[in-house]
C-alpha cells in the first residue's frame, strides 16, 4: 500500500515568496478587518434611524480610499518625498480656507468642515498627513539634527503652524493629535530624552491641577509635582536648566485654575464630566454614562447584531462617529471589543516593523508617525467611550464614520505598503 505524496513546484514556492515579499499581509489584513468591522458598526448604528446615508457614504469613502491607497502603493518614494512640502502647503491653505466665513461650515460651535455638494471635507485630517510628510522630509535632510536648537525650532514651526490654525476653529482634540504625533517621531529619531520627559509631564501636571481645582484640594497636584521634580533631577542635567524646566511645569499647573475659569461653560462641563459624569447626567455627562453602559452591557459575547439596546434605541447621540466603539462592544461583547483592539494593535505593530525595516529615514519617520497617530487616536477614542478621557471629537481609525479621516489613513497605508515592497532593493534580501 502506498501513500499519495505531495510536492510543491519550485516555481510556485518562488512565486509565493515574491508575493509575500511585496505585501505586508499583517498590515493589509488588519486594515481590511477594521474597515469591515467599521462598516458593520455604522450600519447597525444607523439601522432603521433614517441615517443610513452615513453607511452609504462610508462605502463610497472606502472605495475612494482603496483606490488612492493603490495609487500610493505604486508611486516612487522619491515622488512622495519631492512633493511633501507642496502637500504641506496645500494642507495649510485648507486650514486657512476653513476659517473664512462662507467657506467653513460651523457645527456645534466649531468651524472645522468645508461643504462640497453632499459631502463634507475636514482640512485638519488632511493636515495631519501633510504635516507628517513635511516632518519626514525635513528630518531626513542631510545634516539635520533635532538635538540642535536651529533644527528643533524648524521642526517645532512645522508642527505649531497647523496647531495654531486648528485651535482657531477651535478643535482642541485634533490639535493634541499633532503634538502626540511629533513626540512619537521625536522619540524614534533619538531626540533629547529630558525634553521629551518635560513635554510628557505636562498632561500629568495639568490633569492633577484640574482635579485640584474641581475638588478644591491640591494634594494630588502636590504629589504629582513632587514626583515630576524628582524625575527631572534624575536626568542630572545642568542644574539651572533643570530648575527652569521644573518651574515652567509647576507654573503650567498653577495656571490651570485661571484658564479654567475663562473657558466657555460647555467646555468647563466637558472637563467636569471627565471626573464625575454623574454630576450632569442629562447634559455633558449623558454621552459618557450611556457609552459606559453600552460597553459594559455587552457581556462576553454581546447581545447580537442589531440587538444592542443602547445602540438601537439611540441612547448615544451620533454613535456612528466618536462613540463607534460602543457598537461592537455592546453587540459582540468583550470578544468584539478584543477583536477591534487586536486589529488596531496589529496595524500599529506592523507600522513599527516597517519603520525598522526600511532604509530611508523619510520612510521610517512616516511609518512611525502613522503608528503614533493610530495609537493616540485609539487610546483617546476608546478612553472617551469608557470615561477615561474627555470627549474631544477624535475618531476611531477605520471605524468611525468620516470620509476625510478614512481616505487620508488609507493613503498612508498605501505608502507604508509601498515602502515595505521596496525595502528589498536596499537590503539585498528578504527582511
Amino acid at each position: 500500500m502506498s501513500l499519495n505524496t505531495f510536492s510543491f513546484d519550485e516555481d510556485d514556492v518562488a512565486l509565493q515568496r515574491r508575493v509575500n515579499d511585496l505585501l505586508d499581509w499583517g498590515m493589509l489584513l488588519s486594515v481590511v478587518g477594521l474597515l469591515a468591522m467599521g462598516l458593520i458598526s455604522i450600519y447597525s448604528a444607523t439601522f432603521d434611524a433614517g441615517t443610513s446615508v452615513y453607511f452609504k457614504k462610508q462605502l463610497v469613502y472606502a472605495g475612494v480610499g482603496f483606490t488612492l491607497a493603490l495609487v500610493c502603493y505604486f508611486l516612487p518614494e522619491r515622488w512622495i518625498r519631492d512633493f511633501s512640502y507642496a502637500m504641506y502647503g496645500v494642507g495649510i491653505l485648507m486650514l486657512v480656507a476653513v476659517l473664512i466665513p462662507g467657506i467653513g461650515k460651523v457645527v456645534n460651535g466649531q468651524q472645522c468642515w468645508i461643504q462640497i455638494g453632499g459631502f463634507t471635507f475636514q482640512p485638519s485630517e488632511l493636515a495631519k498627513v501633510t504635516t507628517l510628510l513635511a516632518l519626514a522630509r525635513y528630518i531626513s535632510e542631510k545634516g539635520v539634527d533635532v538635538k540642535t536648537i536651529r533644527d528643533l525650532a524648524v521642526v517645532g514651526g512645522i508642527v505649531l503652524l497647523p496647531i495654531a490654525l486648528v485651535m482657531g476653529q477651535p478643535d482642541t482634540g485634533s490639535a493634541t493629535v499633532f503634538i502626540a504625533m511629533s513626540l512619537g517621531i521625536f522619540l524614534w529619531i533619538g531626540g533629547d530624552l529630558f525634553f521629551l520627559y518635560c513635554v510628557a509631564a505636562v498632561p500629568f501636571i495639568g490633569i492633577s491641577a484640574l482635579y485640584g481645582v474641581l475638588f478644591e484640594s491640591m494634594v494630588v497636584f502636590g504629589i504629582v509635582a513632587a514626583l515630576v521634580t524628582i524625575g527631572a533631577f534624575a536626568f542630572r542635567r545642568n542644574i539651572v536648566l533643570t530648575i527652569v524646566a521644573v518651574a515652567m511645569l509647576v507654573g503650567i499647573g498653577l495656571s490651570v485654575e485661571p484658564v479654567f475659569k475663562k473657558l466657555e461653560p460647555y467646555k468647563q462641563a466637558r472637563l467636569v464630566t471627565l471626573f464625575e459624569p454623574e454630576r450632569n447626567p442629562r447634559g455633558q455627562g449623558y454621552h459618557v454614562i450611556q457609552s459606559i453602559l453600552a460597553v459594559g452591557s455587552g457581556g462576553l459575547t454581546g447581545k447580537g447584531f442589531l440587538k444592542g439596546t443602547q445602540t438601537q434605541l439611540r441612547y448615544i447621540p451620533e454613535q456612528w462617529t466618536d462613540f463607534i466603539f460602543c457598537v461592537p462592544s455592546e453587540e459582540f461583547g468583550f470578544v468584539g471589543s478584543v477583536i477591534v483592539i487586536a486589529l488596531l494593535v496589529v496595524m500599529m505593530l506592523r507600522s513599527m516593523n516597517i519603520a525598522a525595516l526600511v532604509r530611508t529615514k523619510f520612510a521610517s519617520v512616516i511609518a512611525i508617525g502613522f503608528g503614533t497617530l493610530m495609537f493616540y487616536h485609539t487610546l483617546v477614542n476608546i478612553g472617551m467611550a469608557i470615561g477615561l478621557f474627555p470627549v474631544m471629537g477624535i475618531p476611531l481609525p477605520f471605524l468611525s464614520a468620516g470620509g476625510t479621516a478614512l481616505i487620508m489613513n488609507m493613503c498612508i497605508v498605501g505608502m507604508l505598503l509601498n515602502f515595505y515592497k521596496t525595502r528589498r532593493r536596499r537590503t539585498g534580501g528578504v527582511a
